[in-house]
């Protein structure tokens, strides 16, 4: 709920009431009224309430209030304090096993409960310890004592923290708006993140081609520059499916112009990189400014000649600016050369529409797939805009909650600024999630496919919309740790689309960094390899023939597993599923698997075990209870290595993998580009538990059109493994592409006895169609259709 906060606002009544939204959701929800208005931002799953509440008029600044859900939130520990600007509420927890809050950088997936506090207010800054980052997330899960899990989110925009206590409690304080709490019973971890999701929003469906292979760099230069990267990956076969245009491609860094000086020709070089497979992503930055103060940075400026600049001309006659404090003149930030800046307010619908307009005007410019949305928290380069912030209690607030520099203005715009929906103060942290949804249809409208929108800053519910990277990282091995635990969150707060600068982006790298980072960066949903101007460059064909061949072989892992990725994303998109989870979400049961936050897994099958050691070649693996196979031979993991940390070997070309028993990961085979391995044979690998079952899905469609779900035109196929046979069933088959595929490899591991016969639809399989492998496994060559339902007998 946001207020149109005033600069006088007495506090007149409390008012409070418990109400559900679903078997698994309950809503208690603790409003502070005030003389203001107050303009709500409606949680997209959730139903209007009732308001049949208790007051309490003219209540004291401090008073006890006691709120008890089951035994999952009991405010008894301490009392409620509310004011004007301050509000303070806080509650016991079940257990210290504490997930989410965000956006911040800390050293464990597991938060620390010895009194660490978070500040939360979105801030152009790269990754620190602790500090408040690009996006806002006042969500949580905490896994229970007795292994079941719950999720709260406290749906506030304005600056608030979290303080971490070893109680174990939490303590909520916030400077504006009210206390509107969402609790979501579970019981899984999946459970949470599903409930949380059916709330917020369902996160978006990604573009097939979006999750292969990017790479991007802050300083090309020139066209001639970018050609040679590119075609230095070609000639290596690295795969290679999107180049993003970072901000030197424009005019004197200008959103919607590009340099027809140093990149004369690039109009026609996309269209080249389109016909070859690969798409292109433009940077849209507003207002933006870099701590290398002597570059020039793209905005949006307000002093090119009159009838050169149409996005700043067409913003002023249509009054979309955020204005100064007297809502009616806009806000000048203090941008570089060449002139100052003005910012969008995307709370006001007609920017929608302007935006709108400008991208699909540019998509007839530079012919781009996607958009990337930077430096939208907003930054501003100074504290507050031109000439200052007034003293006010807006603009200098009684408390401030513990961000970087204690200043609400610093880096952005003065909080008594207006926006549509009312002051900075209270909408600051919504300016990138209220920028995301005309962006999704801009990129939507302009391509005619499905949207691609990556945005730096985030809140609640923005996942619907758009992806994420981890921003403005370092070339460090710690920062490859920290990518993992933000990844796991991310996936935590329904934006699954998520992944780091591979390499890092800040500084030089190394070569064993690099590697090992594209080992790593293999396995991030968003994999993408993007370095800062004045470092080295770090693309994975810059290294020579021995890197280019390790990144090669991994970048060809991930494409055969394309498949199974889009499944994951199929099922996030319908039913909420986090893609990549931690080992917690499937073995919630098991304590040790709360802390581990080095090793991860996509979806419930495939544990990725990266290298995130200098000069290591081995590394301690953690294998929860379950049957386990490596990737690489099939072969079974000894039972004896369940429930312990083992030691593996992980040579410089190795990032360990392991499928877990009980699964069926639909594979294809891989390709430089997703528009050449759509084309390929797909193969089955199925990994038995102890039952000698498994079951997986495949969910098939064009890739990039809009709506195949909703008119059904897509594929989704069912594969059962059970009483020593595989059958296909096909759920849906709307989409007729899958008519010109095939199946013509199936892998099957952890069957204990050999079959002395393999029938597949009735017919014996010829020997020759089949390998025994000494491990067990064993690989058949078929030849199946796709589109056709399958039975597989072994006997």
């Amino acid at each position: 709920m946001i207020p149109r906060s005033g600069l006088k606002m007495p506090c007149s009544f409390l008012s409070y009431f418990l109400d559900y939204f679903s078997d698994h959701v309950k809503k208690p929800e603790m409003k502070v009224y005030t003389e203001r208005e107050a303009q709500p931002i409606r949680v997209p799953g959730m139903p209007e309430f009732k308001e049949e509440k208790n007051s309490l008029s003219g209540a004291p600044p401090v008073i006890v209030f006691l709120l008890r859900v089951w035994h999952r939130w009991d405010t008894s520990l301490g009392s409620l304090i509310f004011s004007n600007q301050f509000i303070q509420i806080m509650t016991t927890v079940p257990s210290s096993s504490i997930y989410g809050f965000g956006e911040h950088e800390h050293t464990s997936f597991k938060h620390d409960m010895n009194y660490v506090t978070y500040g939360m207010f979105s801030r152009d800054q790269s990754p620190m310890a602790f500090s408040n980052l690009y996006g806002v997330h006042p969500f949580y899960m905490c896994i229970e004592n007795d292994f079941n899990a719950h999720g709260v989110l406290l749906l506030n925009s304005n600056a608030q923290e979290v303080i971490l206590s070893p109680y174990p409690s939490l303590t909520f304080r916030t400077i504006g708006g009210i206390l509107d709490f969402y609790i979501f019973l579970g019981p899984t971890p999946e459970n949470v993140v599903q409930q949380y999701t059916e709330a917020i929003g369902r996160p978006f469906l990604p573009p097939y081609w979006s999750l292969g292979f990017q790479l991007c760099r802050w300083g090309y230069h020139t066209i001639d520059v970018l050609k040679k990267t590119v075609e230095r990956l070609r000639r290596y076969d690295i795969p290679h499916d999107a180049q993003h245009g970072y901000i030197d491609y424009m005019e004197r860094q200008m959103d919607f112009t590009y340099d027809k000086t140093n990149f004369a020709g690039l109009p026609e070089y996309i269209k080249e990189l389109k016909n070859d497979g690969i798409h292109y992503v433009i940077i849209l930055t507003i207002n933006n400014h870099n701590a290398l103060g002597n570059l020039q940075n793209p905005f949006l400026t307000k002093d090119e000649p009159h009838g050169t600049y149409k996005p700043y001309e067409l913003g002023e006659e249509m009054g979309i600016w955020v204005n100064n404090s007297d809502g009616v003149t806009p806000a000048v930030g203090k941008g570089w050369p060449p002139g100052d800046s003005v910012f969008p307010d995307y709370t006001n619908p007609q920017t929608a529409e302007w935006w709108i307009q400008l991208c699909m005007e540019f998509n007839n410019i530079l012919d781009y797939d996607g958009i990337w949305i930077d430096m939208n928290e907003p930054t501003n380069f100074g504290t507050g805009q031109e000439p200052g912030c007034a003293e006010n209690n807006l603009n200098n607030p009684p408390y401030v909650p513990d961000i970087t520099g204690r200043l609400l203005a610093e880096e952005t715009l003065c909080p008594d600024s207006k926006t549509y929906l009312g002051y900075h103060y209270d909408t600051h942290s919504l300016f990138g999630w209220s920028q995301a949804a005309p962006t999704f249809y801009a990129s939507q409208n302009a391509t005619r496919k499905r949207a691609f929108v990556l945005s730096r800053s985030t809140f609640v519910g923005s996942g619907k919309y758009a992806g994420h990277w981890l921003g403005e990282n370092y070339s460090r091995w710690r920062d490859m740790h920290m990518s993992i635990i933000g990844m796991l969150e991310f996936n935590l707060f329904g934006i699954p689309y998520i992944g780091a600068d591979i390499c890092g982006f800040n500084e030089d790298t190394t070569y064993e960094l690099c590697l090992r980072w594209m080992q790593l960066g293999a396995f991030y949903p968003f994999s993408r390899n993007n370095n800062a101007i004045r470092n080295k460059e770090q693309d994975p064909g810059v290294f020579g023939e021995a890197f280019a061949a390790i990144s090669r072989s991994v970048l060809r892992i991930r494409y055969s597993l394309l498949p199974y990725l889009y499944t994951l994303f199929y099922h996030s998109h319908v039913t909420g599923h986090t893609v990549v989870r931690g080992l917690m979400h499937e073995f919630t049961s098991d304590p040790q698997t709360h802390v581990i936050d080095k090793a991860f897994l996509w979806g419930p099958a495939l544990m990725i075990a990266p290298v995130l050691e200098e000069g290591a070649r081995s590394l301690n693996v953690y294998f929860p209870e379950a049957l386990w196979f490596d990737f690489y031979t099939g072969g079974q993991v000894p039972p004896t290595w369940q429930k312990k940390f083992v030691e593996v070997p992980a040579p410089l070309d190795v990032i360990p993998l392991f499928i877990r028993g009980g699964y069926i990961l639909p594979t294809q085979f891989p390709a430089r580009t997703t528009k050449l391995s759509r084309m390929n044979p797909f193969g089955l690998i199925i990994a038995l538990n102890e039952n000698e079952t498994a079951d997986g899905y495949l969910f098939w469609d064009d890739g990039d059109s809009i709506g195949t779900i909703e008119r059904e035109e897509y594929f989704y196929a069912q594969y059962k493994f059970h009483d020593r046979m595989l059958k296909t069933t096909i759920i849906n088959n709307g989409y007729h592409g899958v008519n010109t595929l095939a199946c013509d490899t199936v892998q099957i591991l952890g069957l204990t006895s050999k079959p002395k016969v393999i029938y597949m639809n009735g017919k014996i399989i010829p020997s020759n169609q089949i390998q025994y492998h000494s491990n067990m496994k064993i690989t058949l060559r078929i030849f199946q259709p796709i589109s056709q339902e399958m039975t597989i007998l072994f006997l």
